[in-house]
């Protein structure tokens, strides 16, 4: 099982600024760096990253988290997310295409995918990728926070993904950093015969389904982050799979990496 490594979390305080609560598939823009003026960690935007693999001379994206201050976790399923290629990690990003003051582009120095990963069942849909370096915090890059491992997500809990996925199902991508609030989809819901029957399983947590919003391709590594009662917020799951019919199909929720079970 890879382990997952956390440095020095920051405290979490209550947001100072709220998310935008709109409706990825009919999602919203992202506030850049939505944060406070004491820079600790507010919003869940400040650390989703953008890995980025050179393939045919290009880089292309796909996303992660940050979790600790030398590694960052994404889905073993990504296409670029592979030993061989070169890769770098853009950290504190909210527009893809352009130079966003505050944010920094990062080495990687090796990728360790989790021994128990399967492509045909999708469990275990994580890897780590360790920095060539630690990187600083600021008021646009923190570690992200994580879940005891015993909290499990009721049914209806509303919970917002994020990521640079396309806008809408064989749509452009985004190029500015998208969220949407989905609902959690219990796991005796999910697991149903018309909704993901047995791909679904308790590794994972399902989030979405009513046919409007939902992630869609190169969303996959993103984040489902959910609010405490104290108005912080902790990261749930990774984005790793949706429907092949198209992304916003009725009762196909996105499905993520439950992250409190590999904690």
């Amino acid at each position: 099982v890879i382990p997952v490594f956390l440095a020095s979390l920051i405290e979490i305080d209550v947001p100072t600024v709220q998310p935008v609560v709109n409706q990825m598939v009919n999602g919203v823009d992202v506030r850049p760096h939505s944060c406070n003026t004491n820079q600790t960690m507010k919003l869940p935007y400040l650390f989703q990253v953008s890995l980025h693999c050179k393939i045919d001379g290009e880089w292309q994206h796909s996303c992660g988290e940050v979790l600790g201050f030398n590694w960052i976790s994404v889905a073993s399923d990504e296409p670029t997310c592979s030993e061989h290629m070169e890769c770098r990690v853009a950290l504190g990003k909210h527009t893809l295409n352009q130079i966003d003051s505050g944010s920094a582009f990062m080495g990687s120095a090796n990728i360790v995918m989790h021994e128990e990963w399967d492509i045909l069942t999708l469990q275990n849909d994580t890897a780590l990728i360790k920095l060539s370096s630690p990187f600083a915090l600021s008021d646009t890059i923190t570690p992200a926070c994580l879940p005891d491992r015993d909290v499990v997500l009721p049914h209806g809990t509303p919970c917002l993904v994020t990521g640079w996925g396309r806008l809408s199902t064989n749509g452009p991508a985004a190029d500015i950093l998208q969220q949407a609030f989905l609902p959690v989809v219990g796991h005796d819901v999910c697991s149903q015969p018309d909704w993901w029957n047995v791909l679904a399983t308790e590794k994972m947590v399902c989030a979405g389904g009513d046919g409007i919003t939902a992630g869609c391709n190169r969303d996959s590594g993103g984040l489902l982050n959910c609010p405490n009662p104290d108005g912080s917020w902790d990261v749930h799951g990774i984005v790793s799979f949706g429907s092949g019919e198209g992304c916003n199909v009725l009762q196909k929720p996105t499905v993520f990496t439950q992250v409190r079970l590999y904690v």
